[in-house]
């Protein structure tokens, strides 16, 4: 099975990660590593990897996590919703 994704500005991820389904997400690519979102049953799901090594967080609320995104956002990233 494939997934579409397609490129998404950083002014509507606010509402990418508001309306996140359990069989969607969002990936960031950092000029350094990637970052992806997730949102099972109420808990979103934040993989970020860089430089071979992988950090899970856990958020309960949209905003806590719009808040981990904004902080670990480059200038230069790229997202994408699938």
């Amino acid at each position: 099975m494939s997934y579409q994704e397609h490129s998404i500005e950083f002014a509507d991820l606010q509402k990418y990660i508001e309306r996140l389904d359990s069989d969607e997400g969002v990936r960031i690519d950092n000029p350094d590593g990637k970052i992806f979102v997730n949102k099972i049953a109420r808990r979103y799901t934040i993989l970020v990897t860089k430089n071979g090594y992988d950090e899970f967080f856990y958020f309960y609320e949209p905003v806590e996590a719009l808040n981990f995104l904004k902080n670990n956002i480059e200038n230069h990233s790229k997202i994408f919703a699938y």
